[in-house]
């Protein structure tokens, strides 16, 4: 397995680093030599007055990213959270790969029945909503968005005429998605 490193504001010491090494390679036995996994290590500021340090581990494999974020007060603590996220997602996917080479090896051997599987429970929309909507400034969907207290808020921006839908990020600020028609 091949670790790559890239800190962003934060100056990781060689201890730091061993002991994400260790941890990491216990993944080992989940995949082959050539596996590559990015560990990102951030230290950002909050509109608080306390630090926080976010970890980030992405395993890099053929069709998939499997990856797992945690951010704390602590960069060892976020070692210990991630790496059981991490672990959960690589067994999940084995045993969807298990179960798609089951499906194969079915379908080839058509004399056989096939194996009866657990279907994994489908997501369904559970809730719609429809609403009219008003042009309005981004400032004013701003204000929109803190009044309602949502994570985003869809609106008709009144200088460009498309729908745009206004959401707050992970660091506190507000992102803006643009439609083009």
């Amino acid at each position: 397995m091949t670790i790559e490193y890239l800190c962003k504001n934060y100056d990781a010491s060689d201890k730091l680093k061993s002991v994400i090494d260790k941890k990491v390679q216990k993944l080992d036995k989940f995949f082959d030599d050539d596996t590559r996994i990015k560990i990102a290590l951030k230290k950002g500021n909050t509109r608080s007055t306390d630090d926080l340090y976010t970890l980030e581990l992405t395993i890099l494999l053929d069709s998939t990213v499997l990856r797992a974020e945690v951010t704390s007060d602590n960069m060892y603590n976020n070692i210990d959270l991630a790496i059981p996220k991490l672990e959960k997602q690589i067994i999940r996917h084995h045993k969807k790969l298990e179960s798609k080479s089951k499906k194969f090896r079915a379908r080839d051997m058509s004399f056989e029945e096939p194996i009866a599987e657990e279907k994994p429970e489908e997501k369904m929309l559970v809730r719609s909503k429809c609403y009219t909507l008003s042009p309005m400034s981004v400032d004013d969907a701003i204000e929109e968005l803190e009044l309602i207290g949502h994570n985003f808020f869809v609106f008709l921006n009144k200088s460009t005429g498309s729908i745009n839908v206004l959401y707050v990020r992970n660091d506190g600020n507000y992102g803006l998605i643009e439609t083009v028609v």
